[in-house]
Formats: structure tokens, sequence, C-alpha cells
């Protein structure tokens, strides 16, 4: 997008994904794109738009008996040389193109051009996403201006490839403490190797047996990983201590502090310590608002594996479901790409079910 040009909404989606994606966004740095977005959501009629930090809220006020959310992140993870954009026949690639730019292009364009909703609207985009969640954008607007996100039905626009994705895992990880005793690595047998003996605790996760859950008639499985490792002071001593990371994608149906006791009974041998935990999100497809958005894009619903931040929205009552043009498998990745044709059918899915 040429420099001094604003966001034309009302343009085709799959363009609007191209022009989102050429304007760099990477968490914490999405102001400049949060800029441009404000300036174009403040020139659709109808629309009262709100700033907080680097997020916007924009709703309509038509006097609707129900009210739908679509919500998208504005941030994406760093660039790897993937920037500016570029097409190759049916795929456009650039960072950000499945997570997720495309959907809100999608979401962007459909609060240009939806001149009369059967519901009232509210359009969130938000910023830091894709890093620590103290710092995420949905949750600062949870906390404090949790009115502007009232609905009957919140839609995250996170990439599913066009089909309709329920609830979410939750996710919990632990810093597991392997103990040992320091010596001379040159008379290793007076000690007792600590990274050694975390050979146990692998193995002990290596043979983990992980549970799959139907809930809704979405399959949830869990998984019990380790995902770092760290041990040693120097390179002539026999370490004392070894830790292991261990991460725990658990299905909705557990707390988090169920999640955690299985963990601590998993690894009863060793000293874990909680470092950080969030609760996963219920399928909710038992919701009127819910089994209506299902019935109206069609497919049979599946679960979401992962954790994105339709958990927010299940956590204050709120029906919630991700559906989005972007392949899930391709966020974060050198190679990230979207298929247009999918930016083309959420596009018309959603506008047939928001004005049906």
């Amino acid at each position: 997008m040429p420099a001094g040009e604003g966001l034309d909404l009302a343009q085709d989606p799959v363009a609007l994904t191209a022009a989102l994606v050429d304007v760099p966004s990477v968490s914490g740095t999405e102001e400049p794109l949060a800029d441009l977005v404000e300036q174009a959501l403040r020139q659709v009629a109808g629309l009262s738009v709100v700033r907080d930090g680097d997020s916007l809220v924009a709703r309509t006020e038509l006097g609707r008996a129900r009210r739908v959310l679509l919500a998208g992140h504005l941030d994406t993870v760093p660039i790897a040389d993937n920037l500016p954009s570029r097409r190759d026949g049916d795929l456009l690639y650039g960072c950000g193109t499945s997570d997720m730019k495309s959907g809100d292009a999608v979401l962007l364009h459909l609060a240009a051009t939806l001149a009369e909703p059967a519901y009232d609207l509210t359009f969130v985009l938000y910023d830091n996403e894709e890093v620590e969640a103290d710092k995420n954008g949905l949750k600062r607007l949870v906390d404090t201006r949790r009115a502007l996100l009232e609905a009957d039905l919140a839609v995250l626009m996170e990439p599913t490839d066009g089909q309709v994705e329920a609830g979410c895992q939750g996710t919990l990880r632990v810093r597991a403490t392997v103990p040992g005793r320091r010596a001379h690595s040159a008379r290793g047998w007076l000690g007792d190797n600590a990274i050694h003996a975390a050979a146990s605790l692998l193995t002990r996760l290596v043979a983990y047996d992980a549970r799959s859950v139907e809930i809704d008639g979405c399959t949830y499985r869990e998984g019990l990983n380790a995902v770092r490792i760290d041990g040693g002071v120097a390179g002539n001593v026999v370490p004392d201590a070894c830790t292991v990371l261990v991460n725990f994608r658990f299905a909705p149906d557990r707390s988090e502090q169920q999640a955690y006791d299985h963990v601590r009974e998993v690894l009863g041998e060793w000293e874990v310590e909680l470092t950080d935990s969030a609760p996963g999100a219920l399928p909710g497809l038992s919701a009127p608002a819910a089994q209506h958005f299902v019935q109206a894009i069609g497919g049979t619903p599946v679960a979401k594996y992962g954790w994105p931040d339709v958990a927010r929205f299940a956590a204050l009552g709120i029906p919630a479901v991700n559906f989005g043009p972007g392949d899930p498998n391709l966020a974060h990745t050198r190679e990230e790409h979207v298929d247009v044709r999918k930016i083309v059918s959420a596009e018309r899915a959603l506008r047939s079910y928001l004005t049906a």
C-alpha cells in the first residue's frame, strides 16, 4: 500500500488481505496498522469506534434482538523474509496471511459493507495475541471494558481452513527439577549426574498414554511433552540439578487444578513448579446461537487444538467458535500463505449468516 494511502475496506477482501499483510505488525509494533484500521472504521456510517491502546472495538446500535461479535488480532509473529506479500495463482504468500490477516480482512470488509445485518454487530481488532498473555489486547478489554464485548455469540477469525472449530484445549507448564550431586567430571563416579538422571523423567513422558475425549461430537486429544531442558554449570562439572519444562495440553473437561493434579501424579517422583496455566473452553455447541451458526456455515465442527482467545469469551459465558479462511498448519511458517478461494468463501458464508 503506497505511503499516505488509507485502507479501502470495501475493496475485494483478497486485495484487502494483501494490503493488511503489507503493513508489518509484529507483536508490540501494531500501532501503524491500528491507526489505518481506526481511520477506515471511523469512515463507516453507523459504527461507533472505541480505541484502547492498539485495540479497536466498532459496534452497531441497530436495535436488533441479538448481537454477534467478530474478533481478530492485528499482530503477527516476527517476519521471516516473507514480506511484502506476493501472489502465485490462488495462493497469497506473506507474514500473517494465514494467521490471521485474511480473517481480519473478511471481518473488516463485512464491517464496511453489511448495510442491513440481521444482528447488531461488534467488530474487535486487538494487539499482542502472539506473545505473553499479560500483554494481550483482548484480555485488557475483558478486564477494563467488559461491556463492549457483550454478545450472544463470538466468532474468532482464527485460521481454521474454512471449517468451524469449537472450544479449545487448556494449557499449563510445569518446571520439573531432577536433583543430583556435583563432582569434578574427571571423577564423575563421585557425583550423581542430574542430566543423566533426567532420562527416567523423559522416558516417563515418552511412554505417556495421551487421553482422547469426545465432547459435543468433537474429539480433544491431550498431550504431555517436554519443551525445554536446562542443566549444567561448567564443562568440567557433573551437574547437581537439571530442570525440564513440561507442557500439558488438556481437554476442556478438566479444570486447571485437575490438570495440574494430573501432571503432579504423572511426575510424582520429581519436584514440580507450576509456571503458567490457562483453562480450556468447552465446545458450547449446545447453545442455540452456536447451533444456528454451525447450521448456517455448514460442515461438521471439529475440536480446536491450541489455545486461542475463544477461551476468554467462554469464561465470560459467551458461546464462541473459531472460523477463518487461513490454514492453521501454515501459521508462523516461513512459507505462510492463504488460498484466496478460502477468503472468498469465508466472506460469503459469514455474509449469508449475518443477513439471514
